[in-house]
């Protein structure tokens, strides 16, 4: 993040207002693996600063969700208390937060930080309209009101008594007004030691929240009703705190977002409080990883629980416990705001000699990612956060298949698989507002739009069949650049030109929008009750550019409006049977030959050719050559800074 945006996040943050902040300044999933000695989780939350929350729970085995906060310290040691008993905060595995995310002090427990095993933590910065703490001694005087700073309504308020044993969490949750629960037992029941949840308190009616010589905390979190003060304009909401009646079959919720992170608990029953992330997996049509806030049970990984979508999530938990009313927090997938450094988003890596995991190595956490042998023939392996255990091919039109080395569980990277090969290159998108979206769907067979978080109107579209259907699984190329793009189609997989002349039955003929695309009734790409995937890319100022050009018979530049030159180009000749070209900075881009692939083909790279050379603002396309720039023929491409 460009330090000129740090810095205006900030100091929004210290006036007081959430207005201008983004998720990322305020909530982490953050995964790491113990060392069994200190260690520093940056995240980039100012836990010191701001204050606020994170927990903590071992993934690859049993223990303890430890939680840990900014108003209960000894000097600079905060210690746990365990959501899943009923101890007194619990004086050892010490953290200590810091202006970036929070340090693990020197420990060998298993519950934190024991070596080679694999943790997960969640970052919750007090924010308005997000997040609070807060603490009071207990008086025996009831009804009791304690004041909270989230400035908008209290959706989910979790109450814990730190200074004796035995006694539990109690809940209360702004949809069940007059039901309460325990986080132990799982139960919800009719009461009122908490209650009375509005946008600046809440009301204790019971000593058992409220007794005297006993120290009390309280987490309090918002819920978002279009009065959301964050992103760049200041008016999106982040935090959602509802609940949905679910009978047989799924059911749709409506959040108004993406959701990366859900803690859901059926209202009605005994059952475990389910948390789930987008880091760990919340798959499409696939496992979900969960955890139980409850239990000291190890991470899950057996079913498909929920499913994301552009506005919200699927549930499918009427297979555990159907016609159950549920009450849920869900947080919003960031980042809001456009990336202002293309490295930010987008990376490449060529494997190393030495095996390490993740095999493929990036700065940032990875939500798309396509990889190739450069020197060998292989196909195109891809693979996405949504549905992650699968993978496709991008050079064929054969459907989604296993691939249970595809994870993206990991904050530098992505794939659990190691080689030595070093001829392996990862090509890597993180999603952000304007430059690169991904999503799944599935198919009614009817005209339809699909929804989708790019926050613009993208100017390229790779779709594909996730599963058999009855015509073509071919990867549709929607592009912004042809003459006719809502009529005009061409495939990924194939060296052939554009087709003309389809739109109504693939496109819907209508362009898309900043929030929407439509498709038409091809079973290609809308097939009722068909799975499929959609990749969204568009111009971002600086950052990626998605255009067209007319072949020449001599050099050309090609203004992308970039500073330091292209780090990336696709290339494809729209006018006849030509492959797709892939350069990268990487392999190199230079003046003279240049290593170059076919993206759908499976042959290794090739250089003996000059079809580009480096150039600040973009790149050259070089003489009169077929591939990228023959006298007379249109071109598309795709290039990232």
């Amino acid at each position: 993040m460009a330090t000129k945006k740090k810095l205006l996040q900030a100091a929004a943050g210290s006036a007081g207002g959430a207005g201008g902040l983004d998720i990322t300044s305020v909530f982490s999933t953050y995964l790491y693996s113990g060392n069994s000695s200190a260690q520093t989780i940056t995240n980039g939350i100012d836990l010191d600063g701001e204050g606020g929350l994170w927990w903590l729970k071992r993934r690859s085995g049993t223990g303890s969700h430890a939680l840990y906060d900014s108003t209960r310290s000894t000097g600079s040691e905060h210690f746990p208390i365990f959501s899943n008993n009923t101890s007194a905060e619990y004086d050892d595995f010490d953290t200590t937060p810091t202006s970036t995310g929070f340090t693990i002090n020197s420990t060998s427990s298993g519950t934190v930080n024991e070596k080679g095993q694999d943790y997960a933590s969640w970052t919750f910065r007090k924010a308005p309209k997000f997040f609070d703490i807060q603490t009071w001694s207990g008086n025996d005087t009831n009804p009791r009101v304690i004041n909270h700073n989230l400035s908008c309504q209290a959706g989910l308020v979790l109450i814990k008594d730190i200074t004796g044993s035995g006694t539990d969490w109690f809940t209360a949750h702004h949809s069940e007004p007059t039901k309460n629960s325990f986080i132990t037992t799982g139960a919800f029941f009719t009461a009122s030691y908490i209650n009375t949840l509005t946008s600046s308190s809440f009301t204790l009616g019971d000593n058992v929240v409220n007794s005297a010589g006993r120290e009390y905390v309280a987490y309090i979190f918002a819920h978002n009703d279009g009065d959301g003060d964050f992103g760049p304009d200041g008016d999106q909401d982040i935090i959602k705190c509802g609940s949905f009646v679910q009978g047989t079959g799924s059911y749709d919720v409506d959040l108004g977002f993406e959701p990366q992170w859900v803690l859901i608990k059926s209202a009605t029953s005994v059952t475990n409080w389910m948390l789930f992330d987008n880091m760990r997996g919340l798959v499409v049509d696939g496992n979900d990883a969960i955890l139980k806030a409850n239990t000291t049970a190890a991470e899950e990984n057996s079913d498909p629980y929920l499913s994301l979508s552009a506005n919200g999530f699927t549930s499918h938990l009427d297979q555990i416990t159907g016609n159950q009313t549920y009450i849920y927090i869900a947080i919003r997938r960031g980042p809001l705001a456009p990336p202002e450094d293309a490295t930010e988003v987008f990376d490449i890596y060529q494997n190393e000699s030495t095996a390490t995991v993740p095999g493929f190595k990036h700065p940032f956490p990875v939500d798309f990612a396509f990889y190739k042998a450069s020197t060998n023939t292989e196909d195109w392996w891809s693979g996405s956060r949504l549905t992650q255990g699968r993978t496709l091919r991008m050079n064929t039109s054969n459907i989604e298949s296993s691939a249970s080395s595809h994870l993206f569980d990991y904050m530098n990277g992505w794939s659990s698989s190691t080689t030595t090969q070093t001829d392996y290159i990862s090509w890597a998108w993180r999603r952000a507002p304007g430059y690169f979206d991904a999503l799944c769907y599935k198919g009614t067979g009817a005209n339809r739009t699909v929804s989708h978080n790019l926050n613009a109107s993208p100017d390229l579209i790779w779709l594909k069949s996730r599963e058999t259907v009855s015509s073509s699984n071919d990867w549709w190329v929607y592009c912004s650049a042809f003459s006719n793009p809502t009529d005009t189609n061409i495939i990924l997989n194939s060296s052939g030109g554009q087709n003309t002349g389809s739109g109504a039955i693939l496109w819907n003929s209508t362009a898309p929008t900043d929030s929407t695309f439509s498709l038409g009734t091809y079973n290609g790409v809308n097939q009722s009750g068909k799975e499929y995937i959609a990749y969204l890319f568009s111009t971002l100022a600086g950052v990626s550019k998605v255009g067209s050009y007319a072949g020449s018979n001599s050099d050309q530049t090609i203004d992308c409006g970039f500073t330091s030159g292209a780090r990336f180009v696709l290339i494809k000749n729209i006018s006849r049977n030509s492959d797709w070209i892939v350069l990268d900075h990487v392999r190199g881009i230079v003046s003279g030959s240049d290593p170059f692939l076919r993206f759908n083909d499976t042959a290794g790279q090739n250089a003996f050719a000059d079809y580009i050379d480096p150039d600040s603002s973009g790149f050259i396309v070089t003489g009169a050559n077929s591939p990228t720039n023959q006298n007379g023929d249109n071109y598309i491409f795709y290039a990232i800074a």
